[in-house]
């Protein structure tokens, strides 16, 4: 009973871990490459990269009918999207006229 709970909560733990790396991945991706450099954040290159590498570590990490899967791989794969969602995407949102601060940039009411 107990292997099985275990199972079960590996088994979510592994898909949430690629969920965040394919996330993280989709969001590298329709990022502007200015905005990469300009927050002063590697490349857009190098983190579709290293995403798109922790996306396929991510999804191979996936328990498969009932099989054994490695820890190793879910920690690799949630690692690099974990830095890029809670570091780097916040600091290039500023940079890609998307996700700031709700606003419409200020020119929607403006007279000026």
């Amino acid at each position: 009973m107990i292997a099985i709970i275990q199972a079960y909560l590996f088994l979510g733990l592994s898909v949430i871990a690629f969920g965040l790396a394919l996330w993280a991945l989709v969001d590298a991706l329709l990022r502007p490459s200015t905005a990469f450099t300009s927050a002063d954040k590697r490349t857009k290159g190098f983190w579709g990269g290293v995403l798109a590498l922790a996306t396929v570590l991510g999804f191979l990490g996936i328990p498969a009918g009932g099989g054994g899967s490695s820890l190793f791989l879910v920690l690799i794969a949630a690692i690099p999207a974990g830095i890029y969602l809670a570091d780097v995407r916040p600091a290039v949102a500023r940079y890609s006229g998307r996700g700031g601060s709700g606003g419409s940039g200020g020119g929607g009411g403006s007279r000026w």
